[in-house]
């Protein structure tokens, strides 16, 4: 729809010219892609045979691609390793790469494809974006010379990155971004030095662009939304699904509310990796969403939205901090979650108001079942911490979820299925910290649009009674700020352990020196 549209007359010559329009609404498109992965990953193939295997993919992309646009789609987002695969050694990536200049050239690849030297990829979704007047969002790889004057330089004389492309509906490049924060086994590729801050303009909106593990971390992905005011994220990912807490829809739909932007997630289809979830994800609520574990198929998923966004401000600590503990004296108990140490209480009747605490962080819990089953434990958690496992990151979480059996210690392990709905629910904490992400999760692994909503005083409360059973409503907290600081003090830790250690050891072996003297 259009926001202005408006004649400029020109008196003297009788011609009128149309201005640019702006649109107040778009269609965003996403695409799960089943990825075809190479035989061989380890080992360099030729370049014929790398780009052979991503032509098959990208045969795919194509028709996700054009049914996009036929449908009236504005822009598509395509995953992340959703053309060559994933699980490379450094040098078997290379085949795959290509040089992709900064977009500041001016350049349309599908018009002038030799311009940087060969670089079929680039070329092909170029004409991909031109021919079917579409925004193409993709995921490849970018290689870049360097020297040995340059300190940082690879032994191998080379930067590699993982590299999300933009092209836009006349096929020119118009957005690269280069991976900030790399997964686990992402030897592959190589980390920018600083972040990159990757935005652009349209006639529906501001977007910024950020990869996969990016999310958890402030830069780029705070920074594009607090700082460069984008309206729309853009997020190609290869994102694998941990539960009680990180699965994709969940995480994803949480942070485009907590963030109060636009959401677009394309995930990489690979279901025995634990590989599906894409959505497209509204400030106030999820607009279209896939997760299947059952099908090999990809799945191509459109939504209308906003393009400038609504974003309500909230104090996600206001109303936790202004109310006594509820229900004090439950009897508390420690388990595990996604290897963090939480604080629990067991909620024992249909209804009932709890508070569980650990450190700084106290989270209440107001609820109603609707049946109290025997079969089911539900408890409230706290976890107030320094996350080691897979990447080093601060939480705060408050979480109401159903343990895995009637076993307290199962309280927090994974689990997809529950058959105990809400009537009502109010969760709230003491958060340190305005970034919260709010989450509700439902038996299946299914999303609750329009069930719930967050309240101005920080308060995740339910709008009507849950449309399925419930696995989990979390408050999931980022205190971005000790990130650093925990690391340093661990770091420190490490090193006083290390220093005792020697010092023991060094005695030990005096002490037995002495002994065989003595001898």
């Amino acid at each position: 729809m259009l926001a202005s549209r408006w004649l400029l007359c020109v008196v003297s010559s009788a011609v009128c010219v149309l201005e640019a329009s702006s649109l107040d609404t778009f269609v965003a498109a996403v695409y799960e892609h089943a990825v075809i992965l190479p035989n061989v990953t380890q080992l360099p193939v030729s370049s014929e045979e790398a780009l052979a295997l991503m032509n098959q993919n990208l045969d795919a992309l194509e028709r996700a691609v054009t049914s996009a646009a036929k449908q009236g789609a504005h822009i598509i987002v395509t995953p992340e390793d959703g053309i060559y695969g994933m699980h490379f050694s450094r040098q078997a990536i290379y085949p795959y790469l290509e040089d992709i200049p900064d977009p500041q050239v001016n350049w349309i690849p599908c018009n002038n494809p030799d311009r940087f030297g060969y670089n079929p990829v680039q070329k092909r979704l170029s004409c991909l974006a031109k021919s079917n007047s579409i925004y193409v969002v993709a995921n490849i790889g970018d290689k870049k010379p360097c020297h040995a004057s340059d300190s940082h330089c690879p032994p191998d004389g080379r930067y590699q990155y993982n590299t999300n492309v933009v092209f836009d509906s006349q096929g020119k490049l118009v957005a690269r971004y280069h991976k900030q924060n790399l997964f686990l086994g992402e030897d592959q590729f190589d980390a920018p030095r600083e972040p990159e801050f990757v935005t652009f303009n349209t006639s529906f909106g501001k977007f910024g662009i950020f990869t996969c593990f990016d999310i958890l971390f402030h830069d780029p992905a705070v920074t594009l939304v607090k700082d460069f005011h984008v309206d729309t994220i853009l997020f190609p990912t290869a994102w694998m699904n941990v539960l009680p807490h990180l699965s994709a829809i969940e995480f994803h739909s949480a942070w485009a509310m907590g963030m109060g932007v636009n959401f677009l997630a394309s995930n990489i289809h690979y279901p025995t990796k634990r590989m599906t979830g894409s959505g497209i994800y509204a400030p106030e609520s999820p607009k279209s969403f896939h997760y299947d574990m059952r099908t090999k198929e990809g799945k191509l998923l459109f939504a209308q939205l906003d393009s400038h966004p609504h974003r309500p401000a909230v104090n996600w600590t206001s109303y936790a901090s202004s109310i006594e503990a509820l229900s004090v004296g439950n009897k508390e108990f420690k388990s595990i979650a996604f290897f963090d140490e939480f604080t629990f209480v067991v909620l024992k009747g249909i209804a009932g108001n709890y508070t569980v605490c650990q450190n700084d962080l106290c989270c209440h819990l107001s609820y109603q079942m609707s049946e109290k089953r025997s079969d089911e434990v539900y408890a409230l958690g706290a976890f107030d911490g320094l996350h080691t496992v897979e990447g080093q990151y601060h939480l705060q979480i408050c979480t109401l979820l159903k343990c895995r059996t009637m076993d307290l210690s199962t309280c927090g392990s994974s689990v997809d299925t529950a058959s105990t709905r809400f009537e009502m629910f109010s969760l709230s904490g003491t958060f340190g910290t305005q970034y919260v992400f709010p989450e509700v999760l439902l038996s299946d692994i299914k999303l609750a649009p329009g069930e719930f909503q967050v309240s101005s005083d920080g308060r995740l409360l339910s709008l009507k009674p849950t449309s399925g059973p419930v696995l989990t409503v979390t408050l999931f907290g980022r205190l971005y700020e000790k990130d650093s600081a925990s690391g340093i003090r661990v770091h420190s830790l490490i090193i006083v352990l290390m220093g005792l250690i020697s010092i023991i050891y060094a005695s030990l072996r005096l002490h037995s020196e002495f002994q065989v003297s003595l001898g």
